[in-house]
């Protein structure tokens, strides 16, 4: 288990190592088969069933726990309210939303895709919904209005108060609530397209930034923040000089596959030599994705639930798990 707390400062994190957060698992049986991971696995990313073994099973596991604790303090709200009859009401179920957040590259989209599958399969909550920000981007013309291109995925390229709503209404058990769908292929919003979210027992949001504090408004109050809605977040921590390299190396393997479709938006790099492409792939790093990650990612850090630590090799390290 982990190292007493009284050798180190105070902490608000429990930290565990591989091994000992593995062993939390306790006899939960993996649902997975090596085809669905293969399935699930991000382009680059390295995850086989004994990560998932060792490290997602246990947090669905942590994940199930929090849900069922969290309808239980629903039900002793409802007694303080005093039941059906009582004037205040008692609260309906509502979905339990996740917050995951990360750099570009880290391979927080293989966690998100993983978390839905294996919460999935626990019977008290079947449907879990996955959402990514990126369909929150503003659209490329509108980017472009606004001097913003070189900007892609930081915080002020989103429309926030749209993706804030959206949230918002799912957490408050609206029936249907729909998102605007993003397509990598074109590195554009699909115009005229939606996602669909019907009361989903649980609701995964996966994004760059979606553990930043509320900003100021114009009249200097302090607005809502996405992440005031979730119920448990995770942050995919790596550093950053490996997630350079992971970058590159996906960028790569994107020029060799994704980037031959005719209808790529990045199409010309798979058609110029091999050093200019990369050449452009190292300049978007060091002047987007890593003053992004130093800037507005990683010091949201502090905020998560959960940290969970990647080595070089992709593989997960130590996970911190905040103190309740």
């Amino acid at each position: 288990m982990a190292s007493p707390t009284s050798t180190h400062s105070p902490s608000p994190y429990v930290d565990l190592s591989r091994a000992e957060w593995s062993a939390l698992r306790d006899r939960t049986p993996l649902p997975l088969t090596a085809a669905e991971v293969e399935r699930l696995r991000g382009l680059g990313d390295v995850i086989d069933l004994d990560e998932v073994r060792d490290v997602y099973l246990p947090l669905s596991r942590l994940l199930n726990l929090y849900v069922g604790a969290t309808h239980g303090l629903r039900h002793a709200v409802n007694t303080f309210l005093g039941g059906p009859g009582a004037a205040a009401g008692p609260q309906s179920g509502t979905p339990f939303v996740i917050g995951l957040a990360g750099s570009v590259a880290v391979g927080k989209s293989t966690v998100a895709r993983l978390l839905q599958a294996l919460l999935a399969r626990w019977p008290e909550h079947p449907r879990v919904e996955l959402v990514t920000t990126d369909g929150f981007l503003l659209p490329n013309a509108e980017l472009a209005a606004r001097g913003l291109m070189s900007r892609k995925g930081f915080p002020e390229s989103y429309d926030r108060r749209a993706l804030t709503r959206f949230v918002a209404d799912v957490k408050s058990g609206k029936d249907e609530v729909t998102a605007p769908v993003y397509s990598h292929l074109t590195y554009d919003i699909v115009a005229g397209e939606r996602l669909k979210v019907q009361r989903p027992d649980i609701l995964i949001v996966e994004g760059l930034n979606v553990l930043q504090p509320a900003l100021p408004g114009h009249d200097g109050r302090t607005r809502v923040a996405l992440a005031d809605f979730f119920d448990f977040s995770v942050y995919v921590d790596a550093r950053t000089e490996d997630v350079a390299r992971w970058y590159m190396e996906r960028f790569r393997k994107l020029r060799e596959t994704a980037f031959q479709n005719p209808l790529s938006y990045f199409r010309r790099y798979a058609e110029v030599p091999e050093a200019e492409a990369m050449a452009y792939g190292e300049r978007n790093w060091r002047t987007i994705n890593e003053p992004n990650l130093r800037q507005n990612i990683a010091p949201t850090r502090g905020r998560a639930t959960l940290i969970v630590r990647k080595g070089p090799d992709h593989k997960v390290q130590r996970l911190s798990l905040r103190k309740l």
